[in-house]
């Protein structure tokens, strides 16, 4: 089975690095997918790849237009995402995708580690599972606990929900996860497969009052519908 890895990239001077553990993964049916975003920086560190990835561009609309031009392009049958400040592990395709055929998953995600900007480990792991789905669905619908870059999914998936919201500039991930919720099961692979990246210049940082904003706007949109669903599975 083929995976697709989309990377937006913006502005990002990691990018090469996110590249680069991309290209050493141990699973080798995988595409590589750069979209840019409308970048006036760094670029130059993408040019030693063109021969290994497919490339994109497009004016600047935000991480969910990157992505969803990025699945567009996919020929993949899972989808997976990397941002352009993070690392995959080199046997993070391979572990998660024979975890997924295992349990027969159709979207999981996995722990991970926080790093700072020199690259190192600043966090113990920072994945969060719940043994029961209930309390899963009670907390994601007051917070987003899922790294949108731990997360492997099936393609058909954005056949029957569509593609990720572009009006959405922050909580674009959170959005979907609440929107397929109702239908799959979140399965939690418990093993550290990405390094997720801290650094003054991530948009989690630079944005707070917009971020906090967006979000408690996502909540309310997805309300209902998670309520709805609990209702249903555990009256």
């Amino acid at each position: 089975m083929k995976v697709s890895i989309i990377i937006p990239f913006y502005n990002c001077a990691y990018i090469d690095q996110a590249i680069k553990s991309a290209l050493s993964q141990t699973y080798k049916n995988i595409e590589i997918i750069v979209v840019n975003d409308g970048s006036t920086k760094h670029v130059e560190k993408i040019k030693p790849f063109l021969n290994q990835i497919k490339y994109l561009e497009k004016p600047n609309g935000g991480t969910g237009s990157a992505l969803n031009l990025g699945i567009r392009h996919a020929t993949g049958s899972y989808f997976a995402w990397l941002s352009s400040d993070d690392i995959y592990y080199p046997q993070k395709i391979e572990k998660q995708l024979q975890f997924m055929h295992t349990t027969g998953a159709m979207v999981s995600y996995t722990n991970y580690f926080v790093i700072n900007e020199l690259g190192k480990k600043i966090s113990s792991p920072m994945g969060v599972y719940f043994h029961d789905n209930k309390q899963f669905l009670r907390i994601l619908r007051r917070r987003c606990f899922i790294n949108g870059c731990t997360v492997m999914m099936k393609m058909e998936i954005f056949k029957e929900f569509g593609l990720f919201d572009e009006s959405l500039k922050f909580t674009q991930d959170y959005d979907y996860w609440l929107r397929i919720v109702p239908r799959y099961k979140f399965h939690y692979f418990s093993e550290p497969l990405i390094h997720y990246r801290m650094h003054v210049n991530m948009g989690t940082k630079k944005y707070k009052k917009e971020q906090r904003v967006e979000i408690q706007e996502t909540i309310r949109r997805h309300k209902d519908a998670i309520n709805h669903t609990l209702k249903m599975l555990y009256r």
